[in-house]
């Protein structure tokens, strides 16, 4: 039966992909458990050991991070800075994986792998590409979506310098009008107010004024939300700049 679960693609199996083969799937996975054979990942998921794995079963078994990851919650998508790292944006890899879905879900520990479930807007769940990894379907966010993402929660992509460090570095490889789509449809203008900033600090003048069109906004956004409120005030963008480097004439 394990075998033929997972020749089906289901070495992460819950009760209910064992009712073809008419067993009691609670004895059926008790036993299992309890010799090594599956290990439980959270209530009624549960993860078949390969054979590879040995005598310890799967409680020595590791599956990539975004496999377990897509498993706990749906709809989903990897994205933030488990996705820049994927993408080859950055070579900083995040001690955690970063999981973004509409439904309400407390981050957790899954195998000894730290899960940050972002809960995101119904309608900010778009931009997304597939990829398969260890035989399975993964949805991860596309590069535009991850650095519109990443603009709207700095706190889940290292700060705000991080992804300014990834658009001056990485600039040509996005379609910036893909971008301007992507952050209109967020519904969060502190997107495109961070965006164009970022740009115009590093002399993308055009595509700055291209952004500023619509970053109109009342108020003043925090560059980087997660730091305190405080520094100069730019009118042009709207924004409170509370990252002195970042500051124009701040790299200098």
């Amino acid at each position: 039966m394990l075998s033929d679960l997972a020749y089906r693609g289901r070495k992460i199996f819950t009760p209910g992909d064992l009712k073809p083969y008419q067993v009691d799937p609670v004895r059926f996975v008790y036993r299992l458990r309890r010799k090594g054979w599956v290990t439980g990942l959270k209530r009624n998921l549960y993860m078949i050991a390969p054979l590879e794995a040995g005598p310890a079963g799967a409680a020595s078994h590791t599956v990539h991070s975004f496999v377990l990851a897509a498993h706990v919650v749906r709809p989903y998508y990897i994205g933030f800075w488990s996705a820049l790292n994927y993408l080859g944006l950055t070579e900083e890899t995040p001690s955690s994986v970063y999981v973004a879905t509409t439904v309400s879900a407390k981050s957790r520990i899954l195998l000894d792998v730290p899960l940050v479930i972002v809960t995101l807007r119904p309608w900010k769940m778009f931009g997304t590409t597939h990829t398969r990894i260890e035989d399975e379907e993964i949805v991860v966010s596309d590069p535009e979506k991850t650095i519109v993402d990443c603009l709207d929660h700095p706190e889940h992509a290292g700060g705000i310098r991080h992804i300014d460090r990834i658009l001056r570095n990485e600039l040509e490889h996005f379609d910036l009008e893909r971008c301007l789509r992507y952050a209109r449809r967020m519904r969060n203008t502190a997107i495109l107010k961070r965006l164009g900033y970022l740009l115009e600090l590093h002399g993308r003048y055009p595509d700055a004024e291209r952004v500023r069109r619509f970053a109109s906004g009342a108020g003043y956004s925090k560059l980087d939300p997660n730091l305190l409120a405080e520094g100069p005030f730019d009118e042009r963008w709207r924004l409170r700049i509370n990252e002195p480097r970042l500051r124009v004439g701040g790299w200098a």
